[in-house]
């Protein structure tokens, strides 16, 4: 039996897929680009993982900034990194490790010590980064569980950081000095059983920043993030991420960004 077209128009108004082309072709009809940049945390060294990841980056020539964690990063990530393309490494804190009291929400780079101390690990971190990774080394900081005290700020230009990422839509461009360039899509329900949060839910998120920057009621400059953690991806969400790299990849009113550009300190 043929479905009908009210049907099949219905069904195909329900894919969130053609809704994201539909807010795509959205940009384009007012002669605008969606700019994207994606970010990926908690690399320390190669692995299938890694190069499951690397190998979607390249097949979609796809920039990927890589939020490396200092303490433990290893000279092998190093050399791989080295072969691959479109990939910038961000600083993510220094040894990933929470220092909130209990039943806080985590946190590294938090008020919970003093602030010299925290400066100076990252300082550590920064400069280890820079040895092992050159001009590949981007001087942005990704504060692991995306939180930050407010003590720490005046010590971040200080080290060398010129840019900064959390998550959700920034109110400003700049924080303490430091370009903010957020993330807006984390596709792993961490708060449940930490796997993909599922479609709907994913694209929502994106779609909805995407809308929100095209009406103004958030930066419209702020590229729309997608935050990925290759080390916890299951199958769903490597099926999502490459859909989404496709995409985007795909539609001529999307650009994915490298993370240098993002966080380029000159004014948009």
């Amino acid at each position: 039996m043929l479905a009908s077209p009210t049907l099949s128009a219905s069904r195909a108004h329900a894919d969130p897929w053609t809704a994201l082309d539909a807010e795509l072709d959205r940009w384009r009809a007012a002669g605008r680009t969606a700019t994207f940049w994606w970010r990926d945390d908690d690399a320390t060294a190669p692995g299938p993982a890694l190069d499951r990841l690397l190998g979607l980056a390249s097949r979609y020539d796809a920039p990927v900034g890589l939020a490396v964690i200092p303490k433990d990063a290893t000279e092998a990530l190093a050399d791989r990194l080295a072969a691959s393309a479109n990939v910038g490494v961000l600083q993510h804190g220094w040894a990933h490790a929470n220092h909130a009291g209990p039943g806080e929400k985590k946190m590294e780079l938090g008020d919970h010590r003093p602030a010299s101390l925290v400066a100076d690990e990252l300082r550590a971190g920064f400069d280890r980064l820079s040895a092992l990774f050159g001009s590949r080394f981007l001087p942005a900081l990704v504060p692991p569980w995306n939180r930050i005290g407010s003590a720490l700020g005046p010590h971040l230009a200080e080290i060398g950081f010129a840019g900064l990422s959390l998550f959700g839509a920034r109110a400003q461009r700049l924080r303490d000095g430091l370009v903010l360039a957020n993330t807006h899509v984390d596709p792993i329900a961490w708060r449940d059983d930490r796997g993909f949060t599922g479609t709907n839910a994913a694209l929502a998120a994106l779609i909805g920043h995407l809308s929100d920057r095209r009406g103004g009621l958030v930066d419209p400059d702020e590229a729309t993030g997608l935050l990925t953690h290759h080390l916890a991806h299951d199958e769903a969400t490597w099926s999502f991420l490459e859909r989404c790299l496709e995409a985007l990849a795909s539609h001529s009113a999307a650009r994915l960004l490298p993370a240098d550009t993002v966080f380029d300190a000159a004014d948009p």
